[in-house]
């Protein structure tokens, strides 16, 4: 497999020889057969019928917008152009799908497949990290027919759970607000290894700073964060335990000998504190030690969970006499984190308790102490949390933002939209489930306020909207919906990203760090009843009057005539 492999990236290569080498897949198991088998089964009917090189146009979009609102995050293009840039059917590959398909298929298919490539398939895309809405072509495959369908399954794949989580980080970023750290904590609740892997390089694309997830962050650099689990404090039985006491200063000019004495010195000045009296008593001491423990292995980002045994009479007064022994060699603690309880009350408690410390002992900066909560948060959680007036500065987010826990799929489809440059559609009992027919151009077209107002298809050949010039937009399938648009701006959506050996000139694939400053940029652009989560204001989608009129001219062509007898 790896031979045929690298001999069809070479030719891919001597195709675009001037453009950097695009690399494989992230995810391994990402190739050719990762597919349903009906695609092979239509690849043979089509080869079977001569039909196999008629040339394809299919548009893949979904049709409504995740999590109850009203905009989406388009993700998973890099993937999809990976996934093009290698693909060849390998020898053992080829075998299993022989012995899938039934024996009276002919052997010379098999030759057929083993010639398949994706030079002869050109993609136009809207750029990765956009924002989109329903029936709007988030890509544009044209192809051979057989070879476009191959492609049809993993390209759904790899875009819906992409979109849905980046969405749904998105969501998360905007209710927390634009000030507050957010933190991926969802590896172990996510859906398998790649779930994993993918849920943090999208949430990390939809406005996530950083992940607990190592493998995610060697593979994009994004970057990393994490402390301490609550079996790290129950380790520990008292400071007794503690062999190394020792503690440079953090200038290198001295050495505390007993850093656990210098610990136990400050934790009994919080005791006799005259204005932090009655707050708590003792401590637990076997959490105190693993606290002073976790201090001296990482003097320079002191970072504890706080609520092993008791928040406010234990875990916090422990934290604060270790970061004061810290504060005394030159070295400045992080915060805690919270991961049980009322999260609102506590860190509130926490913050006046910080506050009070700088006050009475003159550190500065001490009541500015970060405080991270995790504890199964969700979008409703974070909202509450801000109406309850909360003391947190950053959030640890694993399972409702990993698994879609609020939707599971987003609801990507694949439909043909023309063949042979004739115009298809897929009709329905179900409006929404009608195909926009053709291949098309699609625009953004922004009002002067900077927003956006309305996004426009147009077949090809249409002349595109101009600034200035008063456009009909029209509601693709109900009539009475139409306006006026007067654009201030125009922005054309799909960009060629696979050329295939056309010659073209295709766009670069950016890095995700430039993917993601994209996406927060266009996110702060929408009008903001569109993104509120109660009630938003839907996003308009339209067609321009042309493609409205042929829409329902082929609409009325191909459904069938009923007769009443």
């Amino acid at each position: 497999m790896a031979a045929a492999v690298a001999n069809g990236t070479k030719k891919l290569e001597q195709i675009q020889p001037k453009r950097a080498v695009i690399s494989g897949p992230t995810n391994p198991m990402v190739t050719p057969l990762l597919t349903d088998l009906y695609q092979f089964t239509m690849a043979y009917a089509y080869w079977k019928a001569g039909k196999h090189n008629e040339r394809a146009v299919f548009d893949l979009y979904f049709r409504k917008n995740p999590f109850g609102g009203e905009y989406t995050i388009f993700a998973g293009l890099e993937e999809c152009i990976k996934f093009i840039a290698h693909y060849k059917l390998a020898e053992d590959e080829i075998a299993f799908i022989r012995s899938s398909l039934p024996p009276s298929c002919e052997g010379a298919f098999y030759d057929y497949l083993r010639g398949i490539n994706c030079s002869d398939v050109e993609l136009y895309s809207i750029p990765e990290g956009s924002v989109v809405f329903p029936k709007v072509p988030l890509m544009r495959i044209e192809g051979p027919i057989a070879v476009v369908q191959l492609l049809e399954t993993a390209f759904v794949n790899l875009i819906n759970y992409a979109s849905l989580v980046t969405t749904n980080a998105a969501r998360h970023r905007f209710v927390a607000g634009k000030s507050k750290l957010l933190l991926e904590f969802g590896l172990r609740r996510a859906q398998g290894p790649d779930g994993g892997i993918s849920a943090s390089k999208y949430c990390y694309m939809g406005g996530f700073d950083a992940t607990s997830n190592v493998a995610a962050g060697k593979l994009f650099g994004i970057p990393l964060r994490g402390t301490h689990s609550h079996a790290f404090i129950s380790s520990f039985m008292s400071p007794d335990e503690i062999k190394e006491k020792s503690l440079k200063h953090q200038n290198g000019s001295s050495v505390c000998k007993d850093f656990v004495s210098l610990v136990k010195t400050w934790l009994n000045k919080l005791k006799r504190s005259r204005l932090l009296g009655g707050i708590f008593s003792e401590t637990n001491q076997s959490e105190l030690a693993a606290l002073t423990s976790y201090g001296l292995a990482f003097p320079g980002c002191f970072l504890a969970l706080v609520d092993t045994y008791d928040v406010m009479r234990s875990g916090v007064p422990n934290f604060c006499a270790v970061a004061l022994a810290l504060n005394d060699l030159g070295y400045r603690a992080v915060g805690i984190r919270l991961d049980s309880g009322d999260l609102a009350y506590q860190s509130c408690e926490a913050r006046k308790f910080f506050q009070t410390i700088e006050k009475e002992f003159g550190v500065p900066g001490f009541g500015k102490m970060n405080i991270t909560a995790s504890n199964d948060l969700n979008e409703e959680t974070l909202d509450a949390l801000k109406k309850q007036g909360h003391q947190i500065d950053s959030f640890g987010i694993g399972t409702h933002l990993v698994t879609c826990y609020a939707q599971p799929a987003l609801g990507v489809v694949f439909k043909l939209v023309e063949i042979n440059n004739q115009p298809r559609i897929k009709l329905s009992e179900e409006v929404t489930k009608v195909s926009i027919p053709c291949k098309k151009r699609c625009f953004r077209l922004y009002g002067k306020e900077g927003y956006p107002l309305v996004d426009i298809m147009t077949g090809e050949n249409e002349p595109p909207p101009k600034v200035g010039e008063r456009i009909l937009c029209r509601h693709p399938f109900t009539e009475s919906k139409r306006a006026y648009v007067v654009p201030q701006r125009v922005e054309e959506l799909l960009k060629c990203f696979w050329t295939g050996s056309s010659g073209k000139k295709r766009e670069d694939l950016p890095p995700l760090k430039d993917i993601r400053e994209q996406c927060i940029e266009q996110l702060e652009k929408m009008r903001p009843d569109h993104m509120r989560r109660l009630n938003p204001t839907p996003y308009k989608v339209s067609v321009s009057a042309k493609l409205y009129d042929f829409i329902h001219f082929l609409w009325l062509n191909e459904a069938p005539v009923g007769e009443l007898q």
